[in-house]
């Protein structure tokens, strides 16, 4: 390397321990840096804002760069693996690959990181969730873009499939099907994983709740929920998820609960004032948001709303919408909440409206391009996306988001590969839920077959 090269270099990592850098782009490199910088690598493979495709990439830069002079840098061999995050690694490479690498081998500390990673694989979710270490921290790079999940859903009977869209590549693929089919679910992202709660199995409404690893790109079962609840609304509020309301069965429940990921429990919180099924909910400036609904008690869909203060364990009632909503898509975009679609009666909705909780008032916006009920919605990268639901007659395979900048609705140009209404739906921060082989297969492009779209028109409204 010349001094011109390595000066280049330097300057590279030095803006890398301060921003987002690209593993992609350095390791062909690393190797070459020279002594002197071993603090400056360290600073690299330790920041979450690293930009990595998967972990394995960290690990084979490090080998690279003992290697490349390994009778002055060996005795740091422990120093560079302890900023690895081994137990991130999908354990076949564990096994094949970290286990079977001489350096590793003889090297007692990093036989003990080594064993760390083993010992984390065999631990069930909650009790991995439990876990605080450097090693065992998702890295959370702010350069790669989101994805959405949609999690089971109704097509027309209850179903175990999950759809994850990958916004950079504009097409959808198939990861782990759920345990058992669930419709009418929660779901909600936290603390690195995808959580879906209770709903409907085709024959009982459920109170389990299970939980998506994207390490080992599988579900696995945590604490269940004190009551059973189908069409509840779900959200992530200081730490905890929020069952909020439902359908149990025989009748419409104004109850919540909440779950802590860091005990495994859930505890009852105040009830609401008004009994919701097929409630929509959100988190805004710290208050959840209990949206329109059906009260099962006057036979009418609701336009009331109802927010909950977690410091005084409260429910108040703001003001109404402009229009019964029951089964609204509802999401959150810069600081105000949307409630999009949902029917009263056998109307189903296209319209949509935005609350101001500093105001406290409700705003008509642009209508959708198609009526929805029971849709999945998020938002991602400052848009509004609105995913499946049905029109009353059929389910939706189509997607379709709202910029509110332009006040308007776009349909996207790609479907899912089913049409489902009543799915859970949620984002994740980046491709798609680690640095794993879930990531892998979804952007081998070799992997990926083409599946037959159904198209927009198929997917009427009146």
């Amino acid at each position: 390397m010349t001094s011109i090269q390595s000066a280049a270099l330097v300057r590279r990592l030095r803006n890398a321990t301060v921003n987002s850098w690209s593993m992609e782009r350095i390791q062909p490199c690393i190797s070459l840096l020279p002594f002197h910088l071993l603090d400056q690598v360290c600073s690299l493979i330790s920041s979450d804002k690293l930009t990595v495709s998967s972990e394995e990439k960290v690990f084979e830069a490090v080998i690279s760069w003992i290697n490349y002079e390994k009778e002055t840098r060996l005795e740091h061999m422990a120093k560079l693996m302890e900023h690895v995050r081994l137990p991130l690694l999908p354990r076949d490479y564990l096994v094949q690959t970290v286990e079977e690498e001489a350096l590793i081998k003889n090297n007692n500390t990093c036989k003990d990181f080594l064993i760390e990673a083993m010992k984390y694989h065999l631990l069930p979710l909650d009790q991995r969730l439990l876990i605080k270490n450097p090693r065992t921290k998702p890295r959370t790079p702010v350069s790669l873009p989101k994805v959405m999940i949609v999690v089971g859903g109704q097509a027309p009977k209850a179903i175990r499939s999950v759809e994850c869209y990958d916004f950079e590549e504009d097409r959808w693929d198939q990861i782990a099907e759920l345990p058992s089919r669930r419709c009418r679910a929660g779901v909600v992202f936290m603390a690195g994983h995808v959580y879906a709660v209770g709903g409907f199995n085709g024959s009982l409404r459920v109170r389990t709740v299970d939980v998506y690893d994207g390490v080992k790109d599988q579900w696995t079962s945590i604490a269940s929920m004190q009551e059973r609840r189908s069409t509840l609304g779900a959200a992530v509020l200081n730490d905890l998820l929020y069952a909020v309301g439902g359908f149990d069965g025989s009748t419409g429940l104004a109850s919540v609960e909440a779950y802590s990921y860091k005990t495994n429990e859930w505890f009852f919180v105040a009830p609401m004032n008004t009994r919701r099924s097929s409630v929509g909910v959100g988190v805004v400036e710290g208050k959840l948001y209990a949206v329109g609904g059906y009260d099962g008690a006057s036979r009418q869909c609701l336009s009331t709303v109802e927010q909950y203060n977690p410091a005084t364990n409260e429910w108040t009632y703001v003001a109404d919408m402009s229009t019964r909503r029951s089964g609204a898509g509802v999401g959150v975009l810069s600081g105000q909440l949307y409630a999009t679609g949902g029917h009263d009666g056998p109307l189903v909705r296209k319209s949509v409206e935005v609350y101001d909780p500093g105001t406290n008032t409700w705003k008509q916006v642009a209508d959708m391009n198609m009526c929805r009920r029971n849709a999945g919605v998020c938002a991602v990268n400052g848009l509004l996306y609105v995913v499946g639901g049905d029109d009353g007659s059929c389910n939706l395979a189509s997607v379709e988001y709202y910029n509110p900048v332009t006040d308007k609705w776009t349909l996207l140009p790609t479907n899912m590969s089913t049409g489902r209404s009543y799915a859970g739906q949620n984002k994740n921060k980046n491709k798609p839920v680690g640095p794993n082989q879930t990531y892998k297969f979804l952007h081998n492009k070799e992997n990926h077959k083409k599946r037959r779209q159904p198209t927009v028109g198929e997917n009427c409204c009146k």
